[in-house]
This record gives C-alpha cells, sequence and structure tokens, in this order.
C-alpha cells in the first residue's frame, strides 16, 4: 500500500532533488501538487515500485512545474505489447504521472525524463488537459530489441473530453501522443492535439486510436521512424506522423507539418466520416535514408465495425514518398486540391524486386492515386471523387491513377487533375 503524501490540499514540493523509491499519491478533491520555484526533481530510485512516480486520483487534480526522472539506465523492462483483455497501465509499471479514473486532472509545465515506460497515462475518466510538457529520452523495448509503443503520452480506456497543446517531444522509442482503448472499452472522445512538437520518434509522433470526434492540429516534426534499427518491423509497426487504429470518426487532421518520415505521412486505419486537409509532409533525401518508407496517405478498415466512408482529403502537400501518395479503399471519398509531388522514388516498375504486395496487383505500389479491393478486409470502392490534384513523380504521367482487379474505374469520378513524370 502506497503512502499518501498529499490529499485534499494545496501543497509545494521542496526546492532540489527528491528521490522516490515508492509512488507519490496526489488523492482527494482539488488536490494541488507545485514544484518549488527554484525547481524540484523528483527521481525514481534504482529500486522503485508502484504504477506511477506521481498517482492522482479523485478529482479537479492539479500538476504543476517540476521535473521527473525515471530510471530507464537502471531498469531493462523487455516487454512486448500487453494482450488484448488488460490496459497499458496495467500491463506496465513505472510510469512517470498515472491519473486513473480522475474527473478533472490538469499538468502542466512538467517534464518527464528517462521514463522505462510511459511518461503520463491517463485511464478513463474526463476532463484532462495538458499544457506545456517537455517529455524526452523514454520508452521501453521488447525482447527483439524493437520499440514496444511505451515513452510518451497515453490515453486510453474512454478517456472523456481531453487536450494536449504547447508540448515538445523527444527521442521517444514508441509513440509519442496517442489514444488507445480495449475492442471492449468506450472510445475515447471530444479530444484536441494541437500546437506539439515531435523529434526523434520511433512509432508514432500522433495516434488516434478507438476515438470520437478528435481535433489533430497545427502539430509538427521531424525524424519520424528513428532510429531505423528499433523500429518494430516484426510487430508491423510501420512508423507514421498522424496514425489512426480501431474505429475512428467525426475527427479532424488539420494543419500539421512533418518532414523526414521513415514511414507513413497520415494512416486512416479504422477513419471514416472525417476530415484530412492542409497537412504538409516532405522527405527531402535519398530513398536510402527511408528503409520504412511507404505511401504519404493510406486508408484501411481493421476494425470491424466500420467501413472507409466519406472521408474528405483537400489541400494536402505530400513530397519525397517512396511510393504512391494515396491507398483508397470504400467509398463516398472527395479527395481534391491536394498536391503529390517526387512520388515513387523507389522507382517500382512491372519487374521490380519488392514492388509487389497483393499477388496480382502490380500497379499498387507505382501508381500516384491507387484504388483498392482490400485492405485488412475486403472493400467496395466506388462513387468517390478524385479532382483537381497535382500528381507528380517516377512516371506519373502514364500511373497517376491505378485500379485493382474489380475497382471499376468508372464508378469513380476523376477530373482535372494534373499528371507530371519526374525521371529522376
Amino acid at each position: 500500500m502506497w503512502l499518501i503524501l498529499f490529499e485534499v490540499t494545496a501543497r509545494q514540493l521542496p526546492f532540489g532533488l527528491m528521490v522516490i523509491h515508492e509512488p507519490i499519491i496526489v488523492s482527494g478533491d482539488g488536490a494541488t501538487l507545485i514544484g518549488h520555484p527554484k525547481g524540484t526533481r523528483i527521481k525514481m530510485a534504482a529500486d522503485f515500485k508502484g504504477p506511477g512516480a506521481v498517482t492522482a486520483q479523485g478529482k479537479n487534480i492539479r500538476l504543476k512545474g517540476f521535473s521527473i526522472e525515471g530510471n530507464r539506465s537502471r531498469t531493462d523492462q523487455r516487454r512486448g505489447l500487453p494482450p488484448f483483455d488488460k490496459t497499458f497501465a496495467e500491463f506496465h509499471s513505472k510510469t512517470g504521472i498515472l491519473a486513473d479514473g480522475v474527473d478533472g486532472v490538469e499538468i502542466t509545465d512538467v517534464v518527464l525524463r528517462e521514463m522505462p515506460a510511459m511518461a503520463i497515462l491517463i485511464r478513463g475518466g474526463r476532463n484532462a488537459r495538458l499544457k506545456r510538457l517537455r517529455v524526452e529520452d523514454s520508452g521501453g523495448l521488447n525482447a527483439k530489441g524493437r520499440n514496444n509503443a511505451t515513452g510518451g503520452v497515453l490515453f486510453e480506456d474512454g478517456v472523456d473530453t481531453f487536450s494536449v497543446e504547447a508540448c515538445v517531444f523527444a527521442r521517444i522509442q514508441g509513440n509519442a501522443l496517442w489514444t488507445h482503448s480495449r475492442y471492449t472499452s468506450p472510445r475515447n472522445r471530444n479530444g484536441l492535439f494541437a500546437r506539439n512538437h515531435f523529434e526523434d520518434i520511433g512509432r508514432d509522433a500522433i495516434q488516434i486510436g478507438h476515438a470520437t470526434n478528435v481535433r489533430v492540429q497545427n502539430n509538427d516534426g521531424k525524424r519520424i521512424g528513428y532510429p531505423s534499427e528499433i523500429v518494430d518491423a516484426e510487430g508491423g509497426g510501420t512508423p507514421v506522423a498522424i496514425d489512426t487504429a480501431g474505429n475512428v470518426d467525426g475527427s479532424v487532421y488539420t494543419g500539421n507539418r512533418f518532414e523526414e518520415l521513415n514511414g507513413k505521412c497520415i494512416d486512416l486505419d479504422g477513419f471514416h466520416h472525417g476530415e484530412v486537409s492542409r497537412n504538409r509532409c516532405i522527405n527531402s533525401k535519398p530513398q536510402a535514408a527511408y528503409p520504412f518508407g511507404h505511401f504519404g496517405i493510406v486508408m484501411n478498415n481493421t476494425n470491424p465495425d466500420m467501413q472507409s466512408t466519406a472521408i474528405r482529403i483537400f489541400e494536402n502537400h505530400v513530397e519525397g514518398m517512396k511510393y504512391g501518395a494515396i491507398f483508397v479503399i470504400g467509398s463516398g471519398h472527395l479527395i481534391h486540391h491536394n498536391t503529390f509531388l517526387d512520388l515513387n522514388t523507389s522507382h517500382c516498375s512491372e519487374s521490380g524486386a519488392g514492388c509487389t504486395y497483393f499477388a496480382g496487383e502490380p500497379d499498387l505500389l507505382r501508381s500516384g492515386i491507387y484504388f483498392g479491393r482490400r485492405a485488412e478486409r475486403a472493400a467496395v470502392t466506388r462513387d468517390n471523387k478524385i479532382e483537381d490534384n497535382v500528381i507528380s513523380g517516377w512516371k506519373m504521367s502514364t500511373r497517376c491513377l491505378g485500379f485493382a482487379p474489380g475497382v471499376d474505374r468508372n464508378e469513380q469520378k476523376a477530373a482535372r487533375n494534373r499528371c507530371i513524370s519526374e525521371e529522376r
């Protein structure tokens, strides 16, 4: 049983270093934990035991103005992803800050370093606001030395109303900022991720998992999917600037800017009835710099409760992708006024090695926009509008739009697209 140090009170931490061996529990209604004006460092001892360095319980909790240093360098937690029936909170210990079922938590001006698992984990509850955080040098590896998705800030198991704004994430081995829920749990809802910065992220900079009504806007980052050696290749963990998982609707990804992506720009696995607009992803180095390079934007349908439907994709700029600009499945999508440049840097051709994904679909990896018949599951791809886009790259004048066998090009409306070959 952990010692409750602060309950129903406003408490200022002492100046200097605090070495802790068990959690600081901030509990009650209106409890506040504030760092000393001259600085407070909370450091997890090598023998620290507990779910988190600071654990919040109750409602209307406020945490502000201190730093937490984990013991990652003294701890080698070689763990994979949790099984399907466990939350990350149940599976991983030694989180920096854990808020479990809290009704109202505000975390501002906190620095977290060297976390062996999550930096901040919000499980369930509502009204969570995070602002001006700095998270760096955190996350663990699995038994094969690949990232296990840990290191950043996670909302899981149906958090209702949350925001993360003006934060910095640097050198995170797994996902930096994300939401996740088990299939049997409520979806996270009513969220905002805005004006955050990401550098050197091993998996996803941002992931929206099993959620509704989440807005991702005006974030920026560089070097996503690095270092390459910790990318979870065996587990299919292709890095993404903005990823999606589960069942996600009513959401908007807009105005985000990323460069140097060792993976995808935007993944829409489970995304439907939403908007992807005015985002910018640029790769400017030779193709060899991106061993896990991919499409710019990819639709998918892993979750059985959704179909890829009614996505508006407009005014995005995607440049320097290994394969094409967009992989499309489903129906009712509007793809217009986008600029897709320097596509197919791998120069995939009819006989190119590594240029076949689905047997019998040679155009998949060499087309600018490809209309598929399946992703994780079969899909009916029709009634999509592709208008007023610029599509350029390797042989794009003849491979601008590609269609899987069984997908009728006459059931799509394509008009006024500029298809330009760049033979470099």
